[in-house]
């Protein structure tokens, strides 16, 4: 992979369960030249596909832009069910700058894409994070709030107009946030309750919005499968709230409730250094770095 420019990107397509759709949404990234599938994962209770790729960004591009016409025209929200909010069949496209990539650039290529598709497909698009065209449409929670069904409405408010394409919900495949941002860790807490009001409670006390951690976004989850609840987490920056720290203040709030931590779960890729630094707190490690990581020397 001698690729001179990298970049990531994580869409995330409201199909969680239909196999032989997945298959379809994630054909385009697979052996195409510039563009490398990393990872995909699908949750049913979630009903959702989150779809990791890196490329050279003329490539990435056109990979993506593809994907999002093959999921337009599978996946009808008028029918979707989950547990994960959703406002689009391609819900968010979120763009990251990893080698000779500014955040910059970055950000003017998820405008393309965003131009690009709602042209062709009718889609209305919001810019979000670092691409957001205004301060209240940096937080995707705000862009996507009221979900599919609500947005019909919203859309119209002089104030949630569109960035790209119609004034008016896609009928069957609602409307996309696309943006750059830094890289983010999904990172989810299963609980020893089914009680989701304790999840939802434990997840309000946690984020930031809330008062709690700097770079947390959380939310309550029902695992009907399982029989559980979670603790559903973004850590949209690992290198100033670390994962240990999601992690024992879970196990703090709960504790309030005689609930116990029973597992977590890592959706899609993690940076390495994440992982470490988890390491080292819980190891009680003393001056160490990722210098000493023998597969981080191997790759310098």
């Amino acid at each position: 992979m001698n690729w001179n420019k990298i970049v990531e990107c994580v869409p995330n397509f409201s199909e969680g369960r239909d196999l032989k759709k997945i298959d379809r949404i994630v054909a385009p990234f697979r052996a195409r030249a510039g563009v490398k599938l990393l990872d995909y994962s699908n949750d049913e209770d979630h009903n959702r596909l989150v779809v990791t790729l890196v490329g050279e960004p003329e490539a990435l591009r056109d990979a993506v832009i593809e994907a999002i016409g093959v999921a337009v025209e599978l996946i009808d929200l008028n029918h979707h069910q989950g547990q994960h909010p959703r406002m689009g069949a391609v819900d968010v496209v979120p763009f990251i700058p990893i080698k000779n990539v500014t955040m910059d650039e970055a950000v003017s290529l998820s405008r393309e894409v965003g131009e690009k598709v709602a042209g062709l497909y009718h889609l209305p698009v919001f810019l979000y994070e670092k691409s957001a065209t205004a301060p209240h449409r940096e937080n995707l929670a705000a862009v996507r709030k009221g979900e599919f069904e609500g947005m019909a409405e919203k859309i119209k408010l002089p104030e949630w107009q569109p960035d790209f394409g119609p004034a008016d919900r896609h009928p069957t495949a609602g409307t996309v946030a696309i943006g750059a941002r830094m890289p983010l860790v999904a990172y989810n807490i299963n609980l020893s309750t089914d009680n989701l009001e304790i999840a939802t409670k434990i997840a309000r006390n946690i984020r930031h919005i809330n008062g709690g951690l700097r770079y947390v976004k959380a939310m309550g989850v029902e695992l009907k499968e399982r029989n559980i609840t979670q603790v559903s987490i973004n850590m949209t920056d690992y290198t100033r709230t670390a994962l240990y720290r999601a992690f024992e203040l879970v196990r703090i709030e709960a504790r309030r409730y005689g609930v116990t931590i029973i597992g977590s779960e890592i959706v899609g890729l993690v940076p390495m250094e994440a992982l470490i630094d988890t390491a080292s707190y819980y190891l009680g490690l003393e001056n160490f770095s990722m210098q000493q990581v023998l597969e981080s020397r191997i790759m310098e």
